[in-house]
């Protein structure tokens, strides 16, 4: 089932590629069942999941067929290296909570993102082709548990949303895609190195050979003894986990690894800023709980303070800068940067309650601020602008999609009873629960306050008030006495029409339930992360029940 979810969208590609480009609707179509089909897929294995079996862990008799469910374990590449050993690669999916939860996020974003692409109407055989890549690489990143596959996938990513960005994106699209692909490059280098080290460290405990499987990785008992990243040679540990570290952290994106972000989203089309906010930046916090602690957990015990510190920085920082921002769109990437630093906080914490705030606050702003790109989307539309003082009085006019912003908007500052609040509750709870982030946690909730300045004041200058001067859009007087609305050289519908309510509305849905009832989502992860946090040190375990 796994290797169905994860390559039905390079089938679709391949079908596409038999459709003459001039049937623009086929292709659409044919890209749009294939993510319908991944959501179908997504929820059988929600509904399929075990979630009373522990996560990472080697499982019964060194099996990890005892630890992680939908498992697929194939030979894939087997080499004898002569004097240098051998190499053996294998084809290795499994889930366990951490990951359940991030194939559900993927699945629904890039259906949504498919909704969003339906006005694309540059070259859209070859956008349907690079969109249904980028859909099977993410997903492959998070079933993943042979280390040389997920770096495969990983790199996959690149390609495709260097080429989204770069073709239909805005005007410094080329500069924004290059900038995308360097940073991310610049990791996967050290990501590289370290993967190699660590395969000449690490024994299958089964089969006596040298492994890339990230279960097997994630045992201590499995090093080699002497080996340049066993467990001995303390430095070289930490050099590994550190430049590990970065790599993940320029996804995440990390201050001051971040500057690439603002300008990959205002130049990425919208579909495209979706997928970025809402799957691609998971993927680096994924791969820190995934990869990067549980094999060197006694780095991860020392740094913590440290990964802390730079969790409050994302946080107050972002929301500094996107309080200064007149771009919507752009408002919306800081306020991602400012998010993802709860997330790192919550890790950063070393306990239960702190790292299941932090994966919940993964899958929450996944919803949430795709939802808000969504949005910034449907205004550029209309008015061909995203300036904040070009609009007021909105809400007037356009009462639907005023109400649907605020959901969203109120979902990203943390109002009870939506989702976001939630998870930046758990991650606070944690946070002050840990001596070592605890005061890192009183200074991060002034980033609670600064969201709901940026996000209130953008709310009341874009809905509330009156039409601006040189506002992006015309009042007239109808014959029957009313104001009507126009913007200028929009033709459609003023309000949101059917397609666009079928991408907002789920979203809108699921951050509602999720605010009131979230253990659909918690109860899938808490065993796994009870776990993780298990293996990566007994000195800071605390257990949820």
């Amino acid at each position: 089932m796994l290797s169905l979810i994860v390559f039905l969208p390079i089938i679709a590609g391949l079908v596409i590629l038999a459709v003459p480009s001039s049937q623009k609707q086929i292709i659409r179509i044919v890209s749009l069942l294939a993510s319908l089909a991944q959501v179908v897929l997504s929820v059988l294995i929600w509904r399929a999941y075990d979630p009373s079996l522990p996560g990472i862990t080697a499982g019964p008799g060194g099996s990890p067929l005892g630890s992680f469910q939908f498992v697929e374990k194939l030979p894939w590449i087997s080499l004898n290296l002569g004097g240098f050993g051998s190499l053996n690669i294998e084809y290795f999916l499994g889930i366990d909570g951490i990951s359940v939860t991030m194939v559900i996020l993927t699945a629904l974003i890039s259906a949504i993102g498919i909704l969003s692409s339906w006005t694309i109407q540059k070259q859209v055989k070859g956008y349907f082709i690079l969109y249904n890549l980028l859909a099977s690489a993410m997903m492959g990143c998070f079933v993943a548990l042979d280390f040389f596959l997920f770096y495969v996938f990983w790199e996959i990513m690149l390609l495709p949303m260097y080429f989204l960005i770069g073709i239909w994106g805005g005007p410094n699209r080329e500069y924004a895609a290059i900038k995308f692909f360097l940073y991310t490059l610049f990791g996967s280098v050290f990501m590289l190195l370290v993967m190699i080290g660590l395969y000449f460290s690490v024994i299958d405990p089964v089969t006596g050979n040298h492994t890339f499987s990230l279960v097997a990785m994630a045992s201590q008992e499995n090093y080699i003894k002497d080996a340049i990243l066993g467990p001995d040679n303390v430095m070289w540990r930490y050099v590994a986990f550190i430049v590990l570290f970065i790599g993940f952290a320029i996804k995440v994106p990390m201050f001051p690894f971040h500057t690439w972000l603002p300008d990959a989203h205002v130049e990425a089309p919208t579909p495209i800023s979706v997928i970025l906010a809402g799957v691609l930046l998971k993927l680096g916090t994924y791969g820190m709980m995934r990869i990067n602690f549980p094999l060197f957990p006694e780095v991860f015990h020392a740094s913590m303070y440290v990964i802390g510190i730079f969790g409050a920085i994302n946080i107050i920082y972002g929301a500094f800068c996107a309080l200064a921002q007149q771009d919507l769109k752009k408002m919306v990437a800081y306020s991602s940067i400012s998010h993802m630093g709860y997330v790192l906080l919550g890790l950063a914490a070393g306990n239960s309650e702190g790292m299941v705030g932090a994966l919940y606050q993964m899958f929450n702003h996944g919803t949430i601020t795709a939802m808000l790109f969504l949005l910034v989307g449907v205004i550029y539309d209309r008015a061909h602008t995203r300036q904040i003082d070009k609009f007021g009085g909105l809400a007037s006019y356009m009462p639907v999609y005023a109400a649907v912003v605020t959901i969203a908007w109120f979902a990203s500052l943390g109002l009870p009873g939506l989702s976001g609040f939630i998870s930046e509750a758990f991650v606070f709870v944690g946070a002050f629960s840990s001596v070592t982030t605890r005061y890192i946690a009183m200074v991060s909730v002034l980033g609670i306050v600064f969201g709901a300045a940026y996000l209130l004041w953008s709310l009341q200058r874009v809905f509330l008030g009156k039409r601006k001067a040189d506002a992006a859009y015309d009042i007239e007087v109808g014959e029957d006495g009313h104001e009507h609305i126009h913007f200028h050289d929009w033709k459609g519908k003023l309000d949101l029409d059917g397609r666009e309510l079928a991408m907002l509305v789920p979203l809108a849905v699921i951050i509602i339930f999720l605010g009131i009832y979230p253990m659909p989502v918690l109860g899938m992860l808490t065993t796994s992360i009870n776990k993780l946090v298990e293996v990566l040190s007994p000195v800071v375990m605390t257990t949820m029940n």
